[in-house]
C-alpha cells in the first residue's frame, strides 16, 4: 500500500490547526475531506512547512513528526527517513581505498524494493563511491547504505579535513528526504622511515674485512628515540642488531679470504602505538688492504724415528701475515704432537713437538696458522708425519699430497701426476682407496717396483685417467658439465697407499684432490622460430617477447643477449641481458610490416678464463600488427539467406566481407544478436549453421558485429543477416514430375576502391577567399573600362579595329562610296579637333 483512506471519525495522526495554511484546491476527482474534530491538544502553526498539508477542515498534518504526507483528500503517503542523520564520522588519511566510511539506516514506510539513495552537493573529484544499498535481513522496511572510498583515493588533512556529503534518499512512493554526513579526516599518525633506508634498495654501508668482532657498522637513526623497538625481519646474516638499532659486525670477524661479500638486513621499527614502518641496509664488505696469513709450503711429509721423546723438535712450518698464531687442528685425539711460535723476521715459525715418546705410527695433521686479532684470517697446511720403526720403515713418497687441477677437455690416460717412493727396502705395491665415483676414473699404472739408480730404494707410479671396464655404468671422462660432477662439487677425492712388503708390512697414504675446471666448449644455439607480435599502438617501454637461447656448457644457459646495431627508427627495439625485447620508438605497421632483429647470444662462466666466451647471431622477426584506425566496412550490410536444414555436421552459410582501414588490419566478429537458440556459429568471418530439432520453416535476424584489433575506443560496424532455414523434414505434395535442384551460387563481391581527395578545411577557406578577391578585382577592372569609353575625345582609342569595320560598311550602303567620313580611318593620322 501507498498510503491510508481517512474514515468519518478520524484516523489516530497527529494533526494540528495552522491559521495561516494556504487554501489549496479540494478538485481532483475525488471527495471531500470531511470536517474533522478540534485538535486533542492546541499547537496552532504559524504557516505550514513543506511537510504539512492543509485538509479541507483548515487543519495541518505534521509529516515532520510522524512522517504521513496528504497527497490528496483522503490519502496520505508516509515519507522516507534517515535516522542516524545528520552525524560526524572521523577517517584516518592513511586508510585503504574501498574502506567503508559509514553506514547509514534508511527506514521506509511500507515494504517495497530498495531505496533511492544518492550523494548531493560535493565535487566532481571527491574520494567517495557511489552509495550501495543492503537489505536488512530482520526489518524488511529498513535497508543500509554504505559509504565507502573510491579506487585510487588518497586522503591528506593537510588538503581537506572534513567532507561533507547530503544523502538524497526516497523509497519508492514516498516522498524524499535529505540529510548531511560529515566526514573528518584525521592526521596520519603512522610511525615514518626516512630514505634511502626506507627505499627498496636500502641504505648502502660499506667496510673493510679486517674490522673488528662487534664493531657498529650502522645505526637506524643517529639519536635513537624513546619507545621505540627495532627487530630484524630476515635471519639469514651474520651480522647483529641490538635494541637500539645499531648493526654489528660478527662476533666471529669477516672472512677476508674472499673478495667482496654483501649482507642485506630488513629491519622494522615499531614505536609503543603499534605504529610501524621498515626499511633495509646492504653491508659490503671490502677485501682488507692487510697481507693474508699464507703457509709457504702447503704440504709436507716428514719421517721420524721410532722412541722419538717428549718435546721433541719433529718439524716446523712457516706463514706470513700479521699477528701469527698456530693451532692444530686434526687429529683431535689422541694429542700426539704440539706447536709452539717463534718470531724470526719475516715469518712466523710454528715447531711441531711430540708430547710423549713416539711409537710406529702414520699420523696426518692439519695445521691452521691465523691472525690472532683477526680469527677469520687463516691457512690451512697438511702433514704427513710417520714414525717409522727401528727395524722397518715406511716408505716416503714424493709429493706427499697430490693436489691438482686439470681441465673437464682431459683425454683419457693422460698422466696427472708420478709419485716417487724412497726409505723403504722391499717390493713397493700401489693401491688407489677412495669413493666409487674416483676410483671409477683413475687407475694405478706402473703398480710394480721399478728401479730408478739404486736398487730397492726407489720405485714410481703414474696415475692415469681410465678406461671404463663396464661402459654403461662408469663414465671415464671427467665432464664438467655433467649432474654428477655437480653433485662431487666438481672435485674427485682419492687416496694412494703404498705399502711395502715385511712383516708387518709398513704403507704410506698419499692423498689426492683432483678439481676439475670448465672449458668453455659449446657455442649457444638460437631458439627455433623466434617471431613476435606486437600492436603498432603499443607504448614506450611495452614488453614484445623474450629471446631464450640454450647452451650445453655449465652453468647452463648462462647467456648474455645484446642487439647489433643501435636503436632507431630502422630499429624501434632494446634488449636486455636477460633477452627481453621492448619497445623504444614509434611504430607503423604502413611503412614496416615486421622488423628482422639480429641478436647476439654470449656465454658467461662457463671457462676458467672469463675472456675465453662463445657468441652467435640470432634471426629474431617482430611483426606489427595493425590497429584500424577506421570503422571496418562490410559488402553488402543486409544478407538475405535460405538454406535447406541438414543433417550431421554443420554446414556453412555465407561468409562475411569486410575491409579494415588501413588493409591488412585483423577484424573480429561476433554474433551479438539474433542466435538465442544458437543453431548459428561464427568461424572467423564464415557462418555456419548448426543442425538441431528445427520442425518447421523459421526466420533467424543475426546480428553480426564486426570491429579491428583491441583499439580503445572500439570501432565497430553491424552486418545483418536474414535467414530463412526450411528443415528436411517438411512434408512435399507428391509429383511425378522430376526435381531439378540448382545449386545457390555463393555471390561473389567485387569491392573497388576509388581515390578519393577530401582537402582539409582550412584549405577550402583559403580558397573561397582567393576567388573572391579575384572576382572583385576584375571587376573593378571593368568598371574603369566603361568608364573610359564614355568620354568623347577618347572614342577612337576606345573603339577596336572590328568597330571601324562595322563603321565603314554601314556607310557604303548608305550610297556614299566616295565620300571620306570623319569617324573612319583611312590609315592616316587625324586630328580629333
Amino acid at each position: 500500500m501507498t498510503g491510508v483512506t481517512l474514515g468519518r471519525g478520524g484516523a489516530q495522526h497527529p494533526w494540528q490547526r495552522a491559521p495561516a495554511c494556504p487554501k489549496q484546491p479540494a478538485s481532483h476527482g475525488h471527495a471531500q475531506t470531511p470536517h474533522l474534530p478540534p485538535p486533542p491538544f492546541p499547537s496552532p502553526s504559524p504557516l505550514c512547512p513543506r511537510a504539512i498539508s492543509e485538509t479541507s477542515s483548515g487543519y495541518c498534518w505534521d509529516l515532520a513528526t510522524w512522517g504521513d504526507s496528504l497527497l490528496f483528500p483522503g490519502t496520505f503517503v508516509r515519507a522516507t527517513d534517515l535516522p542516524d542523520l545528520p552525524r560526524v564520522v572521523a577517517l584516518n588519511e592513511d586508510v585503504a581505498p574501498g574502506t567503508l566510511v559509514a553506514k547509514v539506516n534508511v527506514s521506509c514506510s511500507n515494504v517495497s524494493s530498495s531505496p533511492n539513495v544518492t550523494l548531493h552537493g560535493i565535487d566532481p573529484g571527491h574520494p567517495f563511491n557511489p552509495i550501495a544499498i543492503s537489505a536488512d535481513p530482520v526489518a524488511t522496511t529498513t535497508f543500509w547504505a554504505e559509504v565507502t572510498l573510491r579506487a585510487g583515493a588518497e586522503l591528506d588533512a593537510r588538503q581537506v579535513n572534513q567532507y561533507t556529503l547530503t544523502l538524497w534518499a526516497a523509497c519508492p512512493g514516498e516522498e524524499e528526504v535529505e540529510k548531511q554526513l560529515f566526514v573528518r579526516v584525521t592526521a596520519d599518525q603512522a610511525l615514518r622511515c626516512d630514505t634511502p633506508f626506507a627505499s627498496v634498495e636500502g641504505d648502502v654501508v660499506r667496510v673493510l674485512a679486517d674490522v673488528a668482532p662487534w664493531t657498529p657498522l650502522y645505526a637506524v637513526l643517529p639519536q635513537p628515540l624513546g619507545g621505540l623497538t627495532f627487530r630484524l625481519r630476515n635471519h639469514d646474516t651474520p651480522l647483529m642488531l641490538t635494541r637500539r638499532g645499531l648493526v654489528l659486525a660478527p662476533a666471529s670477524g669477516f672472512d677476508p679470504s674472499k673478495d667482496i661479500q654483501t649482507f642485506r638486513l630488513e629491519i622494522e621499527v615499531m614505536d609503543h602505538h603499534g605504529h610501524n614502518c621498515s626499511g633495509a641496509v646492504r653491508v659490503e664488505v671490502l677485501p682488507s688492504r692487510r697481507p693474508r696469513v699464507t703457509f709457504l709450503e702447503l704440504q709436507q711429509a716428514v719421517t721420524v724415528p721410532e722412541g722419538t721423546g717428549p718435546l721433541e723438535l719433529v718439524t716446523q712450518v712457516r706463514a706470513s701475515g700479521d699477528n701469527v698464531r698456530y693451532a692444530i687442528l686434526a687429529p683431535t685425539a689422541p694429542v700426539l704432537f704440539t706447536i709452539d711460535e717463534t718470531v724470526p723476521s719475516p715469518t712466523v715459525t710454528g715447531e711441531i713437538r711430540s708430547t710423549h715418546q713416539l711409537e710406529v705410527a702414520h699420523t696426518h695433521l692439519i695445521v691452521r696458522a691465523y691472525n690472532a686479532l683477526h680469527p677469520t684470517d687463516h691457512a690451512t697446511a697438511t702433514l704427513n708425519i710417520t714414525v717409522q720403526g727401528t727395524d722397518q720403515r715406511a716408505p716416503s713418497c714424493v709429493p706427499a699430497i697430490v693436489v691438482s687441477q686439470v681441465p673437464e677437455t682431459m683425454s683419457p690416460g693422460s698422466t696427472l701426476v708420478t709419485l716417487r717412493c724412497t726409505g723403504a727396502e722391499g717390493d713397493l705395491r700401489y693401491a688407489l682407496e677412495g669413493p666409487p665415483a674416483s676410483r671409477s676414473r683413475f687407475r694405478m699404472d706402473g703398480s710394480q717396483l721399478q728401479p730408478c739408480g739404486t736398487p730397492r730404494l726407489c720405485g714410481t707410479a703414474q696415475l692415469c685417467l681410465t678406461t671404463p671396464v663396464l661402459t654403461r655404468q662408469v663414465n671415464t671422462t671427467l665432464d664438467y658439465d655433467s649432474d654428477a660432477a655437480d653433485t662431487m662439487g666438481f672435485q674427485f677425492t682419492a687416496t694412494i697407499v703404498v705399502t711395502v712388503g715385511g712383516q708387518p708390512p709398513q704403507s704410506t697414504r698419499v692423498p689426492m684432490l683432483v678439481t676439475v675446471t670448465p672449458v668453455n666448449e659449446f657455442t649457444p644455439v638460437c631458439p627455433n622460430g623466434a617471431t613476435f607480435t606486437v600492436m603498432e599502438t603499443a607504448a614506450f617501454g611495452s614488453t614484445v617477447g623474450r629471446v631464450t637461447g640454450t647452451d650445453r656448457d655449465y652453468p647452463r644457459d648462462s647467456l648474455e643477449y645484446s642487439l647489433e646495431g643501435s636503436p632507431g627508427p630502422a630499429q624501434p627495439f632494446s634488449i636486455d641481458t636477460h633477452g627481453e625485447i621492448r619497445v623504444v620508438g614509434p611504430l607503423d605497421s604502413q611503412r614496416h610490416k615486421s622488423y628482422r632483429l639480429m641478436v647476439r647470444l654470449t656465454d658467461t662462466h662457463n671457462d676458467l678464463d672469463p675472456a675465453n666466451r662463445r657468441s652467435c647471431l640470432c634471426d629474431v622477426t617482430v611483426r606489427l600488427q595493425a590497429v584500424p584506425d577506421q570503422v571496418p566496412v562490410c559488402t553488402p550490410e543486409v544478407q538475405e539467406l535460405r538454406i535447406m536444414a541438414g543433417v550431421g555436421v554443420h554446414q556453412p552459410v555465407t561468409r562475411v566481407v569486410c575491409q579494415a582501414s588501413p588493409n591488412g588490419a585483423t577484424l573480429a566478429y561476433a554474433i551479438t544478436g539474433g542466435n538465442e537458440d544458437g543453431h548459428f556459429r561464427l568461424e572467423g568471418n564464415t557462418l555456419f549453421y548448426l543442425p538441431g530439432d528445427l520442425a518447421e520453416p523459421r526466420t533467424f535476424v543475426l546480428l553480426v558485429e564486426v570491429w579491428g584489433g583491441p583499439s580503445a575506443p572500439r570501432r565497430s560496424t553491424v552486418v545483418a543477416l536474414v535467414v530463412h532455414v526450411t528443415p528436411q523434414s517438411t512434408a512435399v505434395p507428391p509429383s511425378t514430375t522430376p526435381w531439378h535442384t540448382t545449386l545457390r551460387k555463393e555471390p561473389l563481391v567485387i569491392t573497388r576502391t576509388e581515390a578519393a581527395w577530401h582537402p582539409p578545411a582550412w584549405f577550402v577557406a583559403v580558397l573561397t577567399i582567393s576567388g573572391a578577391l579575384l572576382l572583385a578585382t576584375l571587376g573593378c577592372a571593368a568598371r574603369n573600362l566603361l568608364c573610359s569609353n564614355q568620354d568623347p575625345g577618347k572614342l577612337l582609342l576606345g573603339k577596336s579595329s572590328w568597330d571601324v569595320e562595322e563603321q565603314r560598311g554601314s556607310e557604303e550602303e548608305q550610297g556614299h562610296p566616295q565620300a571620306s567620313s570623319p569617324g573612319q580611318f583611312d590609315g592616316r593620322a587625324q586630328d580629333p579637333s
